[in-house]
């Protein structure tokens, strides 16, 4: 009972530095919502529309400008220029006024009609991957879709059974499904990784921070004092508030894409309010280990910058794991971020059970407990150590 006072004393000590200290309310609220109100209504088309295409038709006819219209439109692309050479596109495109052209030699109509095999070119940059890689997309879907309708006109006037046409033209049916992401939106795969990496930076930050300032205005044998002397009862008291408001903020985010923007989930909201007590307790955890490593509000800072901006890389959501250097995927584990996004992905939002992801589950719990390894530390840094700027 006695330490539960004293809990309950330093929390409201705690309290009271936050609410004079206006860094807390920026980092621990303001920033976080912004930083969710940011990414979710900039990626709230889902994928990008309306990609700037040009077009250099030198064949001018029924064809060529059938071909031109369909390509214009498809929703992610959007014709807005024609050329009169592959040379004035090929600028346009280095002058980033397209993404990319489609070129239609003379006479392609007269060598379909006629069987001759005509070459249609496209061209498109990749210094955007994203924009290059859907433009091509389209591009290739025009052209294959112009070619395949000249050719059934073909075959109808040749006297083909509709079922011959699509066997020729078809010979193998794609059946695709896409799993959990049916509309391949990038705001359901992105935001739900960056959105919560950047709330584990300033959770990291802000628990860097707290302990830095104790040391910095040599408060630190006050709060020991209040504590009588016990490090683990005087962390848990100055980091009750921190996880409450914390908890707050991430359950605003989680009933935002859930309950508002409305993002497929299989998972149950047991496993969600888990994942977010993980999220919350593994980045504050590992905010204490890092000052308790290095007891200098500086150093600790930077090296929890360090972490949670190599997250974002590390964590697989932009570029996959599984596709990097042995190194690097062992260095993978090392990240919370890594662990809350598969955690994510296998509990929440593909449903399967927490027996899936169970190692992940452990690493985020082991986070949470590196304050243990480090607490002896942290009373001596509050103790003896001296403050350098």
């Amino acid at each position: 009972m006695k330490y539960l006072f004293q809990i309950r004393d330093i929390a409201l000590r705690e309290l009271h530095n936050l609410l004079q200290n206006r860094i807390y309310g920026f980092c621990m609220v303001v920033f976080p919502l912004l930083s969710m109100a940011f990414f979710t209504t900039f990626l709230d088309d889902g994928l990008p529309q309306e990609l700037p295409i040009g077009v250099v038709d030198l064949d001018n006819s029924t064809t060529s400008r059938s071909l031109v219209r369909r390509l214009d439109a498809f929703q992610s692309s959007r014709v807005v220029a024609r050329y009169p050479s592959v040379a004035a596109a090929r600028c346009a495109m280095q002058e980033n006024d397209i993404y990319a052209f489609l070129y239609i030699p003379k006479g392609t109509s007269e060598r379909l009609v006629s069987g001759r095999q005509p070459t249609v070119s496209y061209y498109y940059t990749m210094t955007s991957m994203m924009a290059g890689s859907m433009a091509m997309k389209d591009l290739k879907t025009i052209t294959t879709l112009g070619t395949a309708a000249m050719g059934q006109a073909t075959m109808q006037a040749k006297g083909f059974t509709p079922r011959q046409i699509q066997t020729f033209l078809q010979p193998v049916r794609i059946d695709s499904h896409l799993i959990g992401n049916p509309e391949s939106s990038y705001n359901v795969y992105l935001s739900t990784a960056l959105v919560p990496g950047i709330m584990m930076l300033f959770m990291m930050l802000i628990s860097a921070y707290s302990l830095g300032m104790e040391l910095k205005f040599d408060t630190g044998k006050e709060l020991l004092a209040k504590a009588d002397g016990n490090i683990v009862v005087a962390i848990f008291g100055k980091y009750l508030i921190h996880v409450i408001v914390f908890m707050v903020i991430v359950a605003i985010f989680q009933y935002y894409i859930y309950g508002v923007l409305h993002f497929p989930r299989q998972g149950s909201i047991g496993s969600i309010f888990l994942l977010c007590l993980l999220q919350v307790f593994g980045s504050i955890g590992f905010g204490i280990f890092a000052f308790g490593l290095l007891p200098s509000l500086r150093m600790s800072m930077s090296v929890c910058s360090l972490w949670a901006v190599l997250s974002f890389s590390m964590a697989g959501s932009a570029f996959p794991v599984m596709a990097m250097d042995r190194p690097l995927q062992a260095l993978s584990w090392l990240f919370p971020l890594r662990h809350y996004f598969m955690l994510y992905q296998v509990t929440v939002f593909n449903g399967y059970p927490l027996i899936d992801a169970w190692f992940h589950l452990v690493a985020l719990v082991a986070f949470a407990l590196l304050p243990w390894f480090v607490v002896r530390k942290i009373k001596n840094a509050m103790l003896t150590y001296v403050y350098i700027p």
